[in-house]
């Protein structure tokens, strides 16, 4: 690529879309494409083609996708893997038709199988049964890896797919029915603190901001405490006590990446590394050329809110509901083929938080 390049940034105002967008920015790219929903809906096959036939971009970073955590992700099974196909093949094969000299897939690690060995290699995928609670997901991520792989077998195309750990940042969605794990403990903790402290007029703010379920600042005190016991934010009215529920144990190990982070290796993906870069050519059947995207570090459910809480001086009490699933038990990313390839990260999830707080608070 050269700072002149045309490039499609599919899903720019999202948490990894975004983050990419403005580190290209800052890296001279001035030629950069992207389009809301209401301006292009990828999951419109027509819509897709034709915007390709009139951008005619050059590059592409495929960062668009329909994501959320356990909950969203069990609950909107057939509209995580149905919207999340669509996308998928309306963007990729457009890229394919008119052209495009690199793509870049964004998938995730849920891909590999629940009882995957630890730290997950490339090769650990499909070779065992997937967790049950993203499968719908992760089968639409390995769709797009397969599609990506074998459109560059057949059609002599150099679309690459990378495979990011848990990532959190600016943007990052707050929904706490459909968020994912750190930036719903972020914000419970926060509220929580507002109760705790009984600072009405922040948590208003808050709300107004990013309504639950339609409950917004206006709304009365018993309305808006409905609302946030319903997940798990609970005022004792007997001592004034707060405590936060959590899903499961807090046993499940995790590891996290800064979103902006990961858009710098993808930027370095699309700068330095070519299909032929993610094999060896000795390779009588070429498979999982996919490239992990991670720190190769992990925490707890249960350190991650304890840390969470101590940031954010939240004093209430941290609830583990082991009524309600863990999900899969660790989930530990091999980075070793994108160190090989010459990229490494930085900030770890300690200094991450203090940044992620910071920005949700501003």
């Amino acid at each position: 690529m050269n700072i002149n390049s045309k490039i499609y940034i599919a899903g720019h105002r999202g948490l990894v879309g975004s983050a990419l967008w403005k580190t290209l920015q800052s890296k001279g790219y001035s030629n950069l494409v992207g389009r809301t929903i209401s301006e292009l809906n990828l999951m419109d096959a027509v819509a897709v083609d034709k915007f390709f036939a009139e951008e005619k971009p050059e590059y592409v970073i495929l960062a668009a996708a329909k994501v959320g955590g356990i909950v969203a992700n069990n609950t909107y099974r057939g509209q995580f893997i149905y919207e999340n196909l669509m996308i998928q093949n309306n963007v990729i094969h457009s890229a394919y038709v008119h052209e495009v000299k690199k793509l870049l897939f964004l998938g995730s690690t849920c891909i590999y199988p629940k009882q995957a060995p630890q730290p997950m290699a490339e090769d650990c995928l499909l070779i065992s049964p997937l967790e049950y609670t993203n499968e719908p997901y992760a089968i639409a991520k390995i769709a797009g890896i397969k599609m990506c792989e074998s459109y560059n077998l057949q059609y002599g195309t150099n679309f690459i797919s990378v495979m990011p750990t848990n990532l959190y940042g600016p943007n990052d969605n707050f929904d706490l029915e459909k968020s994912h794990v750190l930036p719903a403990l972020i914000r419970k903790n926060h509220l929580g603190k507002c109760l705790h402290t009984n600072d009405w007029n922040a948590l208003r703010v808050d709300l107004d901001k990013n309504p639950i379920e339609g409950i917004n600042g206006s709304h009365s005190e018993e309305e808006i405490l409905s609302i946030l016991d319903k997940y798990g934010i609970r005022l004792n009215s007997s001592d004034s006590r707060v405590s936060i529920e959590i899903w499961g144990t807090g046993k499940p190990m995790r590891e996290f990446l800064w979103s902006e982070e990961m858009a710098s290796a993808c930027v370095y993906v699309m700068e330095n590394v070519d299909f032929k870069d993610t094999y060896s050519v000795d390779d009588k059947e070429v498979r999982n050329t996919h490239i992990n995207i991670g720190t190769g570090k992990e925490v707890s459910i249960k350190e991650l809110a304890e840390t969470i809480q101590a940031k954010i001086g939240f004093e209430g009490e941290l609830v583990f509901n082991a009524d309600k699933p863990d999900g899969t038990m660790r989930k530990l990313t091999n980075p070793a083929k994108i160190h090989e390839l010459g990229w490494h990260h930085q900030i770890d999830i300690d200094e991450g938080i203090g940044k992620m707080y910071e920005w949700y608070t501003k």
